[in-house]
């Protein structure tokens, strides 16, 4: 007697591809996609992002619209390297340095120039300041994550760099401090998320000039902005402001 059993037939997505089979070499290509994203190296004012020729255009639109009132030394009036550029620039990116050259300068006329004028300077002031230039022209849309870091990629911010820190209140004899602080930030780039649940650090930096009483805050999570004494605040800081972001710390 014929055997009369049912087979289950095999289903197949067109082309003939079993769908069983595509999914796993889906699931690698978006694996390794995103493998390739997280592991995309961070580009910085070392890679260069500006030309030679960019900066000789930059010298004469320096000449004739900045230098009346800045220096492209460590001598002179208002100058634009050295000390001077990391106080102002450090741990932002080079995007931030053409948006703030651009609303800031010249001065008396701000914003007057044209944008590839002001990229023009901005390709001098990189330059002036010993980072290298590279095959491709600075550009808005490429500069905006180039971040200004040290050679050696430290992010520290220099003495008098204005800052805030995260981290508990304490006395320490009769001065107060900040236990478990964060590595000191630019108080006007403060960082996405709640400073009520951030991780904290292990440095204790000493605040200086307080002129606000602090007893009620002891205890507190606090975020202290202020002056850095010494740089990244080795010698503490010299507080504008102290808010309490947390009751109890850590």
């Amino acid at each position: 007697m014929r055997n009369m059993s049912v087979q289950p037939k095999r289903r197949f997505v067109g082309g003939g591809l079993r769908l069983s089979a595509f999914l796993p070499v889906a699931g690698l290509l978006f694996l390794a996609s995103a493998t390739a994203q997280t592991v995309a190296p961070r580009r910085t004012v070392w890679d260069g992002v500006y030309t030679e020729a960019q900066a000789a255009r930059g010298v004469t639109a320096f000449s004739q619209s900045c230098s009346g009132c800045h220096a492209l030394s460590e001598e002179g009036k208002a100058p634009l390297v050295g000390e001077p550029f990391w106080k102002s620039f450090a741990q932002k990116s080079v995007g931030d340095l053409l948006q703030f050259v651009s609303a800031n300068m010249p001065n008396g006329t701000p914003g007057s120039l044209d944008e590839s004028t002001y990229r023009d300077i901005v390709a001098l002031m990189l330059k002036s300041n010993g980072f290298p230039a590279g095959t491709a022209e600075l550009r808005r849309e490429t500069s905006a994550n180039v971040q200004i870091v040290q050679k050696d990629g430290r992010t520290q911010l220099p003495s008098n760099a204005l800052a805030r820190v995260l981290g508990c209140l304490a006395r320490n004899g009769t001065d107060w401090v900040v236990t478990r602080a964060t590595t000191p930030e630019r108080a006007e780039n403060a960082p996405r998320g709640d400073d009520s649940t951030r991780p904290l650090g292990n440095r204790t930096i000493p605040l200086k000039f307080v002129v606000t009483r602090l007893d009620p805050l002891a205890g507190s999570r606090v975020v202290v902005s202020g002056l850095l004494i010494g740089a990244d605040g080795v010698d503490g800081i010299n507080v504008t402001a102290v808010t309490r972001v947390a009751q109890s710390c850590p």
